[in-house]
């Protein structure tokens, strides 16, 4: 597992003679440790780590408070129909999302918001496993809770965010936890709705070293080293809640 992750780093510090001498070889020759910032510089950085935090911002905070609003309904309030509106909801999770790519296209470019944060950020505001993820921990909280709540006035929306919210940390920090890294390692949505360099995501500006003829793998591997560290360090500090995501998506409803 870590030997891509060894190569990666290895080829971000040789020379293009290097990359492509055989056999192989982990260990450069001299390591060109100029490589990082020379990469850094050939492409607008600033403004791709910009943009991918921005994002990664907005759709998680998105994803928490829609998702948790959709569960709340779900799992909280009795409505006609509301187990099997969720089953319909559930399926969705079996569509690849690649068949729904080009119709979310098309609603975003008849938006006019192609190349603009719009489009990197609104189709991602919810999310069905977020939804489930949520819904599966607000069924074991106490009904009871909710009950007096309305004996004593309390509206849903209070209830929801005076109780539920509470008591759902755990699972929040869950879902925020692989919101956070997979917006932050998004390549498709990205590349497919940004168009000029000042709006593409550190992901798609990492691709940019590729080319029909050629690819830079000093300078691409180097871009992709420092585009993981940050995901690395927040890894080390939230691993538990992956743990914690895996424990609650197997919790019955």
């Amino acid at each position: 597992m870590l030997i891509p992750f060894i190569w990666m780093v290895s080829t971000s510090l040789m020379n293009d003679l290097e990359v492509y001498q055989f056999p192989p070889k982990f260990i450069p020759g001299k390591f060109l440790w100029s490589n990082y910032p020379e990469a850094l510089k050939a492409l607008p950085f600033g403004r791709f780590f910009f943009n991918t935090t921005i994002t990664t911002i907005f759709v998680t905070m998105g994803q928490l408070f829609f998702c948790s609003m959709a569960a709340y309904a779900f799992s909280r309030i009795k409505f006609p129909g509301r187990d099997k509106l969720f089953m319909l909801y559930l399926s969705t999770m079996m569509v690849p999302g690649v068949v729904t790519l080009i119709p979310s296209f098309i609603i975003i470019n008849n938006f006019g918001w192609i190349d603009t944060f719009w489009a990197l950020i609104i189709p991602l505001l919810s999310n069905v496993w977020g939804i489930f993820l949520l819904r599966q921990f607000f069924m074991t909280i106490p009904f009871s809770l909710s009950e007096s709540a309305r004996i004593d006035g309390a509206s849903e929306f209070t209830i929801y965010l005076k109780i539920i919210i509470p008591l759902s940390k755990p699972a929040l920090a869950t879902l925020g936890v692989f919101t956070l890294m997979g917006t932050w390692r998004a390549l498709l949505w990205p590349l497919i709705v940004t168009r000029s360099m000042k709006m593409r995501t550190i992901e798609v500006g990492i691709s940019a070293f590729h080319s029909l003829y050629v690819t830079n793998w000093p300078y691409q591997m180097s871009a992709a080293v420092v585009a993981m560290i940050p995901i690395l360090i927040f890894f080390f500090f939230a691993q538990k809640y992956f743990v914690e995501g895996i424990t609650l998506t197997g919790m019955k409803g």
